[in-house]
């Protein structure tokens, strides 16, 4: 299923846990019952190795997502998305580098560069275009 969803969809729209069910649970009006789903399994789906982060900007972006996904460690080629990150999270996200940075960063950003290594690098390369546009 994931690798069908990760061909078919952006990224960001790739579920971060699957759980296989014999039928939704559907409340008297015949909705879905939210409260009545059991709670994800969570597990590791990167098939690459820990990397902490090497520079000022990975150890910024990773401190921020630990802290905004309610994560112990985050790694430089982990994905926001794949760690539960969604579109509500992007924009605490990119509200809390802003603060840091004192930078307005476009939400697609995030969107476009979903693991810490890019974002830092998108991060770095908007601070270097807003000091030469004579931002800072």
């Amino acid at each position: 299923m994931r690798r069908f969803a990760e061909d078919n969809l952006p990224a960001y729209m790739v579920p971060a846990a699957f759980t296989v069910m014999d039928a939704l649970p559907l409340n008297h009006s015949g909705k879905v019952d939210r409260r009545a789903l059991p709670a994800p399994i969570w597990q590791d789906t990167t098939a690459t190795a820990f990397v902490p982060p090497r520079t000022d900007a990975e150890h910024l972006v990773a401190d921020v997502w630990t802290d905004v996904l309610g994560t112990a460690r985050v790694g430089v080629h982990d994905d926001f998305f794949a760690l539960g990150g969604n579109s509500l999270l992007a924009i605490r996200v990119r509200s809390r580098i802003r603060s840091a940075v004192d930078l307005e960063i476009p939400i697609n950003v995030i969107f476009a560069n979903p693991t810490v290594e890019k974002l830092a690098d998108a991060v770095e390369a908007l601070l270097i275009a807003d000091i030469e546009a004579g931002g800072h």
